[in-house]
């Protein structure tokens, strides 16, 4: 089997060695030990500034994603995008939604959209590529169940795969959380996250 050459993680959670730390780390295990380059980043320590919503970006035609006009670490994460196979994205829940940290990366994925100022609505580059895997990590301190159908965190994190031009291949939400501080993940949980792991890999 060939391997994909290169799986990019995105990490939206604040908190070091957290539920999604946990989650993440043991997909990581699984691809690595698969024979698949990894990198991660860790959004609570990487430089990216708010969007400035002036669509700069989206005037650029082009399957390209348009340059933005903030001199930021986003560039680079969109270069490390595009040069990777498929994605781990991943962000717990926070006030029903996902981490700010995550949903400023969302915002500045706008780039991915050309839309000209005399249009009412955008056109996505990547709707028409070739469909990248993506794996989607949530949480939340609700029941799995009830977190995963009355927040939006994971509709969100399946809007940012598609926006760059990936489909997921499954979502990790682990419910009641906030149940204790230093709670670690059972390894139920932990061998589900490497067995959906490896669907990013070539059939």
């Amino acid at each position: 089997m060939t391997t994909m050459s290169r799986i990019l993680v995105i990490n939206g959670s604040y908190r070091d060695d957290g539920i999604t730390d946990q989650a993440v780390a043991a997909a990581i295990a699984a691809l690595n030990g698969s024979g698949v380059e990894t990198e991660i980043i860790n959004l609570r320590n990487y430089p990216i500034e708010f969007c400035l919503n002036c669509r700069e970006c989206t005037q650029q035609p082009g399957e390209s994603p348009g340059q933005c006009v903030l001199d930021d670490g986003m560039q680079d994460l969109i270069d490390k995008i595009e040069a990777s196979q498929g994605f781990i994205l991943a962000a717990p829940t926070n006030f029903g939604s996902v981490t700010a940290i995550f949903k400023r990366f969302m915002e500045r994925l706008v780039a991915y959209a050309y839309w000209p100022w005399d249009k009412p609505y955008p056109q996505f580059r990547k709707a028409k590529a070739p469909r990248k895997k993506a794996m989607l990590i949530s949480s939340s301190a609700a029941p799995a169940l009830m977190g995963r159908w009355l927040f939006g965190s994971s509709k969100q994190l399946r809007m940012a795969a598609q926006t760059i031009g990936a489909e997921p291949v499954g979502t990790l939400f682990t419910g009641m959380t906030s149940t204790d501080k230093h709670r670690q993940l059972p390894q139920k949980t932990l061998t589900r996250a490497r067995a959906m792991a490896i669907k990013l890999l070539p059939a």
